[in-house]
């Protein structure tokens, strides 16, 4: 199947995962990663209907943008979904219009900043090692950093924090992610309860292309799918 067929079945699977749990299919963003992908892909995505893609590198999307893909495409949402070296910030804040991977306050300080320069506010996520795998980038849930994050929100006034990201230890059967989801889902909660100054959780941004079903059905706002929309990725060599 092409990439429009593929999308057409992706977002009746959502629907259907949503309704199973008494969910609107509409209050589940589907997110087209495309890093490694060529424009070409993207803007066949975008015909489809694809409105927000993510994207792992800065380069590789500075790239991209080159090739006149933010001309084309004036009102596609571009995030930064990968880790972020502090040291590439600015340009992440001239590029995306949101970063979903914040794992340190020294990246949200830097970002802050970078947006102030730019005279925008940039949306985004506080990612979550919900697996605890340290080959995996993401702030433990009881790390006194993600505390001091949530305690910094007030002072960085050009970040805008909508949520949390994760990416929970691979599985095969699907079902043995819901845990994860489930943890990343009740940690929003019990942020969102306290009501910190400046601190949203409206956006929980879980599930992948084999997993995202279960994602929704666990409470996911957004959907990060890739290979079941473009396809295999070929392997970096």
């Amino acid at each position: 199947m092409g990439i429009a067929e593929n999308v057409a079945e992706i977002r009746e699977r959502m629907a259907s995962a949503a309704r199973r749990v008494g969910r609107h299919a509409d209050d589940v963003v589907l997110m087209g990663v495309s890093k490694t992908f060529p424009a070409e892909a993207i803007r066949e995505a975008y015909t489809a209907g694809i409105r927000v893609f993510g994207e792992n590198r800065v380069q590789e999307f500075a790239d991209k943008a080159k090739a006149e893909l933010l001309r084309d495409l004036p009102d596609a949402e571009w995030h930064l979904i990968g880790h972020l070296q502090s040291n590439k910030a600015n340009k992440a804040a001239e590029l995306f219009h949101a970063v979903d991977s914040v794992d340190s306050l020294r990246l949200a300080e830097r970002l802050n900043t970078a947006a102030a320069a730019l005279r925008k506010k940039l949306r985004v996520l506080i990612e979550i090692n919900i697996g605890g795998e340290e080959a995996k980038a993401g702030l433990q849930p009881s790390s006194p950093e993600f505390e001091q994050i949530l305690q910094a929100a007030q002072r960085l006034e050009h970040l805008e924090i909508q949520g949390l990201m994760a990416i929970p230890p691979f599985a095969e059967n699907p079902e043995s992610t819901r845990l994860y989801f489930r943890k990343l889902r009740e940690l929003r909660d019990a942020v969102s309860s306290r009501r910190l100054p400046s601190v949203g959780m409206d956006v929980l941004s879980m599930g992948m292309s084999h997993d995202f079903e279960v994602a929704i059905e666990e409470g996911s706002t957004c959907v990060r799918v890739g290979t079941a929309i473009f396809g295999v990725r070929e392997t970096r060599k």
